[in-house]
């Protein structure tokens, strides 16, 4: 079975169209001023529209204000929030009662130390994000084109909903869900030409890989 699949950090008609074309679970709107795929909220709002009922639109966010969050919800009307940030799981109780939508919670990974963050949230989180820890010096906390140690996920209880973020495209993602069966995946640098730049071919390279990924396998025999 395909996993979600949620191209993040769009920016433009064309490629929100591309990704719905390809059966995208989940398009992302970046609300981090100092990420290139940041986006303001008039923007993103025109921009999800041809999505709504297609597939869940995510406001991607880093330890948000009030305000900030009143904003993007007035105008993107997401389907759910992903709290990027250092959020604590009081604070994403009081979000998801504040707004009443649904939120993903990104948790950096190195570690299974890292990992076991995700048992404070069990029962507040709606979902999580595993992304890789941001390399040293970068101000992002995802989007760095890194990658975990996949292998971590072991260590997760089999009732954990979680999507799958950190470095993937076309190369690695086929063998991350081979190790991990994750029933999501994202992807955000992992179909750009250059920082915030998504190119139409390498979404259709990421699809294209899941795919063949997904495909079951077949056995040939001969016929005695």
């Amino acid at each position: 079975m395909r996993p979600d699949i949620k191209i993040c950090g769009l920016k433009t008609p064309e490629t929100v169209e591309r990704a719905l074309k390809r059966g995208a679970t989940h398009i992302g709107f970046n609300f981090f001023q100092k990420s290139p795929r940041y986006v303001e909220p008039d923007i993103a709002g025109r921009l999800a529209e041809p999505a709504r009922g297609k597939a869940k639109i995510v406001a991607v966010v880093v330890d948000p204000s009030n305000d900030d969050l009143d904003e993007i919800v007035a105008i993107l009307r997401p389907d759910m929030l992903q709290l990027h940030g250092s959020e604590s799981p009081e604070r994403v109780l009081t979000i998801k009662a504040m707004y009443g939508i649904p939120v993903i919670k990104a948790l950096s990974v190195r570690t299974t130390d890292d990992l076991k963050r995700v048992e404070a949230y069990i029962g507040i989180a709606d979902r999580f994000l595993f992304d890789a820890k941001p390399p040293k010096g970068s101000e992002l906390p995802g989007g760095n084109g890194v990658s975990f140690d996949w292998g971590l996920l072991t260590w997760l209880d089999g009732n954990v909903d979680y999507m799958l973020s950190g470095g993937l495209n076309k190369a690695n993602v086929g063998q991350a869900l081979a190790m991990t069966k994750a029933p999501g995946v994202d992807t955000a640098s992992g179909v750009e030409s250059a920082p915030g730049v998504k190119s139409l071919d390498m979404i259709d390279e990421f699809f294209d890989a899941v795919e063949q990924a997904c495909m079951p396998e077949t056995t040939t025999g001969s016929v005695n």
